[in-house]
């Protein structure tokens, strides 16, 4: 935990990513403990959600050692949200795309969200939490200012390929630049490569960062089908480094390139 001008940052590492904390309310006693809070809640999340920790509730009902009787309301609630991602992408969200259960595509933006929320309920009303690249903005990054957020370019390592910008809003971006080809075509059961990136922007993160991992999925439907969600918004980068975006987003982008 470290001071900035106006307020507190955390690093944590949990989940098998970093999740970053950038709170810009003054520093008071209640936002501190709501920040060890939201730290003890995402490592809770990671406790029962792992598909990597086979002592994990959703590891052992995987296995079906336990059934969903079994499982606490919180587990049900994850998976009833993972079915709802599954009917409104059409089945291009999956939580069981490789035959095993494993809502990793929603349970990390779910998980953020969480502990956006415990910060919120404590007064924190201008933060930023970063989880891996999937965030969730509230407020202002300084008075009279929206918080902006680059997007790293999926092609050209070092470049930003948009800028989103917000007051509170969620932001998810699916794509092969940090682990490769790891989303799947659910309909195929091979890996998706119609684009090279696709982030998403919505009011919340948990269905923002699963529809993200949809849109990409997808591939050339994301545009149209982004488009008739209401309140999210897209943006995609080709494998060949054209780019598109809904016509609400709320970003600057850069122009489409169109090879030689």
């Amino acid at each position: 935990m470290s001071d900035t001008a106006r307020g507190l940052r955390h690093v944590e590492h949990v989940m098998g990513t970093v999740i970053t904390f950038d709170i810009r309310d003054e520093r008071v006693p209640a936002i501190e403990a709501a920040l060890s809070e939201a730290v003890s809640w995402l490592h809770h999340v990671d406790e029962v959600y792992s598909t990597y920790r086979p002592d994990s509730a959703i590891s052992r009902l995987a296995r079906h050692e336990i059934g969903l009787d079994d499982c606490s309301a919180e587990v049900r609630e994850v998976l009833a949200l993972c079915r709802s991602a599954v009917r409104t992408s059409g089945g291009w969200f999956s939580h069981l795309a490789t035959g095993f259960l494993d809502p990793s595509g929603l349970v990390k933006g779910w998980a953020v969200e969480g502990a956006s929320r415990i910060l919120y309920e404590a007064g924190a009303r201008n933060t930023c939490l970063n989880g891996g690249g999937d965030l969730r903005l509230r407020g202002e990054a300084a008075p009279g200012s929206p918080w902006r957020v680059g997007v790293a370019h999926p092609l050209r390592p070092g470049e930003l390929c948009t800028v989103v910008q917000g007051r509170d809003l969620a932001v998810a971006t699916s794509g092969t630049a940090e682990r490769g080809a790891h989303i799947v075509n659910p309909h195929l059961g091979t890996p998706a490569n119609g684009l090279a990136s696709v982030t998403v922007t919505g009011p919340g993160l948990t269905m923002t960062d699963s529809y993200a991992t949809a849109a990409f999925a997808r591939g050339e439907s994301a545009r149209d089908w982004l488009a008739s969600l209401d309140g999210y918004e897209g943006f995609g980068m080709l494998p060949d480094g054209r780019s598109w975006c809904t016509d609400g987003f709320p970003g600057e982008t850069v122009p489409a390139h169109h090879p030689a």
